[in-house]
C-alpha cells in the first residue's frame, strides 16, 4: 500500500462531530483512528517515515493530544520527547509564551532546561487550525537555541489557513480537510 492509500484509509477513520464544542463546527473526532491499533501505528509509521534521517534530537509536543503522537514519533526516532503544557502545569523553572486566541489570550510554559542550543527540533500536534498556538510553541523553541527542523501535524483543516500564520517555517500535514 502506497502512502495516498494509506492517508485516505486514515482520513476515512476520523469522525465528523456536528456542532461540538459549539453551534456551527465540525469538530474532527481523532479518538476513531487512535483506538484502531493498526491504523494508529500507521500514522505514526508515516510521519517516523519523512523524518527518520534528519537527526531529530527533541519531539516537542503540545498538550493534551499532541502528547499522544509527539510520545511515539519520539520513541521511534531515539529522540527526547519535551511537553509544552497551559501555564502552571510543569513543575519547574519555565519559559512561557502569551499568544492570541480566537477568544482571548492564553499561556504556554516549557521548562528551561528542555531544549539545548542547537538542538535538531521537530514539533508535533494533532491539529492544524488557525496556527496561533503552533506559533508561540515555535517562538518558545526558537528563543531557546533549538533549531526548528518541521513543525508537524496529523492534521490541517487547510480552509482556516493556518499556515499563513506559519508562514517561513517548514510545515507538514499528513493529512488535509
Amino acid at each position: 500500500m502506497d502512502n495516498s492509500k494509506i492517508v485516505e484509509e486514515l482520513k476515512s477513520s476520523i469522525r465528523d462531530i456536528p456542532d461540538f464544542p459549539k453551534k456551527g463546527i465540525i469538530f474532527k473526532d481523532i479518538t476513531t483512528l487512535l483506538k484502531d491499533g493498526k491504523k494508529f501505528q500507521k500514522a505514526i509509521d508515516c510521519i517516523v517515515e519523512r523524518y527518520k534521517d534528519k537527526k531529530i534530537d527533541k519531539v516537542v509536543s503540545v498538550e493534551a493530544r499532541g502528547f499522544i503522537f509527539g510520545s511515539a514519533i519520539a520513541y521511534k526516532l531515539g529522540a527526547g520527547v519535551i511537553p509544552v503544557r497551559k501555564k502552571g502545569k510543569l513543575p519547574h523553572e519555565t519559559n512561557r509564551v502569551e499568544y492570541e486566541l480566537e477568544y482571548g489570550k492564553d499561556i504556554l510554559e516549557i521548562h528551561k532546561d528542555a531544549i539545548s542550543a542547537g538542538d535538531n527540533v521537530l514539533i508535533i500536534d494533532d491539529l492544524l487550525a488557525t496556527g496561533g498556538t503552533m506559533k508561540a510553541v515555535f517562538d518558545l523553541v526558537e528563543g531557546m537555541g533549538g533549531k526548528v527542523v518541521e513543525i508537524a501535524f496529523l492534521i490541517e483543516l487547510t480552509f482556516l489557513k493556518g499556515r499563513e500564520r506559519l508562514k517561513g517555517h517548514q510545515v507538514f500535514s499528513l493529512i488535509e480537510f
